[in-house]
């Protein structure tokens, strides 16, 4: 692993949990999870597995701790792994087949949706809410915040990527 993609990808992190910390709730203490983009960047960045597996692991744990849903902590810890592996698993399918401007959105969103439905899921479980109650929480929490991060990645991934390719600090 090259410490300079280490250093980036914690700056994402740690920018991830700032606003995260700060992200206003949207129901039930649930806000939307601003760590999602920024692990999304930090794949679409750095497609390699040992960056995604990184990125992922201390994604849940900075998730967890900063979490204020009950039953939130254990399911962010399960949540980002498996979400970073199947968008890094869309991103290798994809690509190759379209220009990574467009199809970043998209993976966004099916990332926040994948994300939002493990952990749900696993809230719900933990917490012991009636399944009834996951489509309810899908419709006012997941979809929104799968707007915002769709928002989000159209504008920050093509300033990471001009700045990234005009500083050099790693080649991409």
């Amino acid at each position: 692993m090259k410490t300079r993609v280490l250093i980036i990808l914690s700056l994402f992190i740690g920018i991830g949990a700032v606003l995260h910390a700060i992200a206003p709730p949207i129901l039930f203490g649930m806000r939307p999870d601003i760590m999602l983009p920024m692990m999304f960047l930090g794949i679409l960045l750095f497609p390699k597995t040992q960056y995604v597996l990184l990125l992922s692991i201390v994604t849940g744990i900075i998730s967890a701790l900063t979490t204020t849903v009950p039953g939130g902590q254990i399911s962010n810890i399960v949540d980002k792994p498996i979400t970073a592996f199947i968008f890094f698993g869309l991103l290798l399918l994809v690509r190759d087949r379209t220009k990574l401007n467009i199809a970043a959105p998209v993976l966004a969103a099916i990332g926040t949706m994948v994300s939002g439905t493990v952990f749900l899921v696993m809230a719900l479980y933990v917490i012991g809410l009636l399944p009834g109650s996951f489509i309810a929480l899908f419709s006012a929490v997941v979809l929104p915040a799968t707007l915002f991060n769709v928002i989000f990645i159209v504008i920050l991934y093509p300033i990471v990527t001009n700045i990234m390719k005009r500083a050099q600090p790693v080649t991409l």
